[in-house]
């Protein structure tokens, strides 16, 4: 899941496994084929092209795997076509959640995807019935132990970031979408090295989770939604209070 609760941070941490890793493969080289699709095969002149690229080789795709998929969206290789379609709907207790698809048969992914919320005890809700909810934004995190923080926060508000904050282990940094590559580029120009980078949606309000029960069905869904073929990103405006996250993590 792409959102900015504690238990967002966990996932991101948790999330170098070989199976995930083929599953982050799939993503970036759908996203990467209907960028070019979209905006042509070059970086200079696509940004969402340039930011799919990178997110490949910051997950060390193989270069060849990148060149193909560029191909394939600008036609000069065969390929499969995909759709973007975003899904709105609600979890237990009012969860907005916001799902990101690329698919090659939009009536499959939708009656899968509200297969999914409604054996999950959510809902599926029409466009832009959540959507008012988030806002559009560049997304970076770094390690504390790898940044000094007055040299991070002068390198990044020099380059173009809206909000710098210290959470826990790690630095989160805000940027306008237009603005990420050149805050990710000062990060690196500094000498300092990101774990996250990416383009998300950041809910305006956020619905705390009333207990273990409930937060389990939230993450049932929310897991079920990323499991899917389809599905690229899951936003949702969730909050897990310290206590239900400290019995889940001793749960795990």
């Amino acid at each position: 899941m792409s959102g900015h609760s504690k238990w967002a941070s966990i996932k991101h941490k948790k999330a170098a496994t070989d199976a995930k890793r083929g599953k982050l493969f799939s993503r970036v080289i759908k996203e990467i084929t209907v960028a070019a699709r979209q905006g042509g095969g070059d970086m200079d002149a696509n940004p969402r092209l340039r930011t799919a690229v990178q997110k490949a080789k910051d997950s060390n795709m193989p270069a060849d795997n990148i060149d193909r998929a560029i191909k394939k969206g600008t036609g000069e290789l065969p390929g499969t076509s995909y759709d973007e379609q975003v899904y709105e709907g609600y979890g237990v207790g009012g969860v907005a959640i916001m799902v990101d698809t690329l698919t090659d048969n939009k009536n499959r992914s939708a009656s899968e995807i509200r297969s999914i919320f409604s054996k999950n005890n959510g809902n599926l809700a029409g466009v832009g019935s959540v959507a008012w909810i988030f806002n559009k934004k560049g997304y970076i995190t770094v390690p504390m132990n790898l940044a000094d923080e007055e040299t991070l926060f002068l390198a990044v508000t020099e380059s173009g970031a809206e909000d710098f904050k210290a959470e826990e282990d790690q630095y989160e940094i805000y940027t306008d979408p237009s603005a990420l590559e050149a805050v990710k580029e000062a990060v690196k120009n500094a000498g300092i090295e990101y774990e996250v980078a990416e383009i998300t949606y950041l809910p305006q309000n956020t619905i705390k989770i009333a207990d273990i029960a409930e937060t389990r069905q939230v993450l049932r869904l929310i897991d079920a939604l990323e499991e899917h073929d389809d599905v690229q990103n899951v936003y949702a405006n969730f909050d897990i209070p310290d206590e239900i996250l400290a019995q889940l993590e001793s749960d795990s």
